[in-house]
């Protein structure tokens, strides 16, 4: 029998390897055009004067309409299918990444408005990426291989600071910070490019073959979701229904809660960390650019890991619930070390705690991987944008908390505080709200 197995594994393509790899790439793309304004931050603040309070509100811009737009997003790919309409948000918002870098041409007074108008922008476009990343991870993948491929994509975010913040940090202290917006911006478009001509449904795509396509769909891989609109058969006018039951499922409110507790490190590390590596622990924006590398690729590494972690626990239990919860409470309360650089002077202390932290951020980030085994087969696009709705609250929260915290105390003492009592809340949250995992089931409206 194991040599009928192993033949068979010989024989089926790996089109879904390929497919979660796109996905990573324009992951990381995405969180680098996001970390663009962070790194440019220091530069562009004193050059237009802009105080703290200032610049978490424009830090927040991108959060704003990224969590308004969630909903309408995740209706967009359930009705149009992901592969156009990814492919249009990856060029539309590197578009507005690259006329970031004409606010300089501005008086200050303008500058602040249009680069906030502009942060708004990017924030609408980039709302259908996760959501998208959701639904074509659960049509590629098989139940036991998508906390794996969904931790692969995730970790996209910190390996776009690996890669990037020593490149942008680079750019921004031999060029200017506009050239940071604009070389993220043409490799955006660059991306979304290849994107159009690579990435299909499995249903789709030329290089699949009948052994890889019978493997995920009777693994639970939700083959039909992006197959064409007349094959669908969607369910007109249900959306707030599916909406509704969504907002009164208790596991899903828990999922929610975590969510947002969880991207709370995420948006810190984004926006605030160079400032505090600047301002706080007094290095150059170079040193911050390179510096921020280690705590990210610990995160990368925490990220990929976490997939493995939950994905080998599944198969040895057969419990989805404890596959997700253990590795996400765990993660969750190793990440609360990021407070214990209030409590050191030196500066590797700070990046080692820094590191710590962000690596248990990463193995504890198997949210997406949750709404991917979750979410009812007729609204993932919808359940996805909820998600992510609740999710980048924090994306609004994070950095204006703690530009009031800066304000008002002068550290960023209290603000790490903050940070690590959100980990706590989100290992609550899975602990004491979830309960079991397991997809919803929509009723039928009658």
């Amino acid at each position: 029998m194991s040599a009928v197995m192993s033949a068979a594994d010989v024989r089926r393509s790996r089109v879904r390897l390929f497919i979660v790899t796109m996905l990573f790439l324009v992951t990381t793309v995405n969180y680098a055009d996001r970390a663009t304004l962070s790194i440019a931050g220091p530069a562009l603040s004193k050059e237009l004067h802009l105080d703290p309070v200032a610049m978490g509100y424009i830090f927040s811009a991108f959060g704003w309409s990224y969590v308004i737009a969630q909903v309408p997003g995740g209706w967009l790919l359930d009705r149009y299918g992901s592969r156009l309409v990814y492919a249009f948000s990856i060029i539309v918002w590197s578009l507005f990444t690259t006329m970031q870098g004409w606010v300089g041409f501005f008086s200050a007074g303008t500058a602040i408005t249009v680069l906030f108008g502009l942060r708004f922008l990017v924030g609408i476009a980039e709302a259908p990426s996760f959501p998208a990343n959701a639904r074509i991870v659960a049509a590629w993948f098989p139940s036991n291989e998508r906390g794996t491929a969904s931790a692969f994509f995730n970790s996209g975010q910190y390996f776009a600071t690996v890669i990037f913040a020593p490149l942008m940090g680079w750019i921004a202290h031999d060029y200017g910070w506009r050239y940071v917006f604009f070389v993220m911006g043409a490799l955006g478009i660059v991306m979304g490019l290849v994107w159009i001509k690579t990435v299909y449904g499995p249903k789709e795509h030329p290089g699949v073959n009948e052994a890889e396509f019978d493997y995920i769909k009777a693994g639970g891989a939700l083959v039909d979701l992006d197959a064409p609109k007349e094959e669908r058969a969607p369910e007109p006018g249900s959306g707030w229904d599916h909406i509704r039951q969504l907002l009164s499922n208790r596991m899903m409110l828990g999922v929610y809660l975590g969510q947002y507790c969880i991207n709370t490190l995420t948006y810190f590390f984004l926006t605030w960390f160079p400032v505090y590596l600047v301002k706080e622990r007094g290095l150059s924006i170079l040193q911050a650019g390179f510096v921020a590398t280690l705590p990210a690729l610990c995160g990368f590494i925490g990220g990929v890991l976490g997939g493995v972690i939950s994905d080998a626990i599944l198969r040895k239990t057969g419990s989805l619930t404890m596959a997700r919860k253990i590795p996400i409470v765990g993660g969750m309360l190793l990440s609360m070390s990021i407070i214990a650089c209030n409590y050191v002077d030196g500066q590797a202390l700070v990046v080692g705690f820094m590191a710590l932290a962000f690596f248990g951020k990463g193995i504890g980030a198997l949210g997406w991987a949750v709404v991917s085994d979750t979410s009812p087969k007729e609204a993932g696009g919808v359940s996805g944008g909820l998600f992510n709705t609740f999710g980048n609250l924090s994306s609004i929260s994070t950095p204006i908390v703690i530009g009031y915290i800066l304000a008002a105390t002068g550290s960023f003492n209290g603000a790490l505080i903050f940070v690590g009592a959100n980990a706590l809340v989100a290992a609550f949250a899975y602990l004491v709200v979830v309960g079991k995992i397991e997809r919803v089931v929509l009723k039928r409206s009658s």
